[in-house]
């Protein structure tokens, strides 16, 4: 299952699933695009281990990537309460 974390000015969309058994997160990123249809990269973290990119460029990995350290600690604690939406009161 996939949970709706943050989504961008430009309409890039970021979520991310719960706690792994391997106690990893996967997060999706994707952005639509015109000629493509969406633009899309998964990071693993606690790793930051990026898999599947496809359409973005180095400079915009590299934000994803800052991003999702600044991020990391509350993504992986929404994973294991079931997304943004069902972790009231944590």
């Amino acid at each position: 299952m996939m949970y709706p974390y943050l989504t961008l000015d430009d309409e890039t969309e970021i979520v991310h699933s719960e706690m792994l058994p391997d106690s990893t997160v996967k997060v999706y990123i994707e952005k639509p695009d015109e000629t493509d249809g969406f633009h899309y990269a998964s990071c693993y973290l606690p790793q930051y281990c990026w898999k599947d990119i496809f359409g973005f460029s180095e400079e915009e990995i590299k934000a994803y990537q800052t991003i999702l350290e600044n991020n990391a600690h509350l993504i992986i604690e929404l994973s294991q309460h079931g997304g943004f939406d069902n972790a009231s009161g944590f």
